[in-house]
């Protein structure tokens, strides 16, 4: 149970600067994001990995990896904030027809 623990720690102790470091740099982040819930994702999900897997992967690659995460984050859901009139607008872009 220790070495689950120490594990989580660890993930915890490696991702959370790197999404502070991203939020920094990242006014979409920080609108559209918890950096704290963002954490815990990202700790969830990485945890996935056996932790040789994960401490096999180099800081740069694990960097691009939870923007890129970040990122789909960030947009999802972004539709929704339109209004109907932004939404027809964006449905003739998509499809090619003339915007009216």
């Amino acid at each position: 149970m220790k070495e689950v623990f120490s594990y989580h720690q660890e993930l915890i102790n490696r991702i959370s600067p790197i999404v502070e470091n991203l939020f920094q740099g990242n006014s979409l982040y920080q609108v559209k994001l918890n950096q704290r819930e963002m954490i815990q994702m990202l700790v969830e999900l990485f945890g996935k990995f056996l932790p040789e897997e994960m401490r096999e992967i180099k800081n740069d690659d694990l960097t691009d990896r939870i923007d890129s995460i970040l990122i789909l984050e960030a947009v999802s859901g972004t539709l929704n904030d339109l209004t109907p009139e932004q939404i027809a607008i964006f449905d003739a872009a998509v499809e090619g027809r003339p915007i009216r």
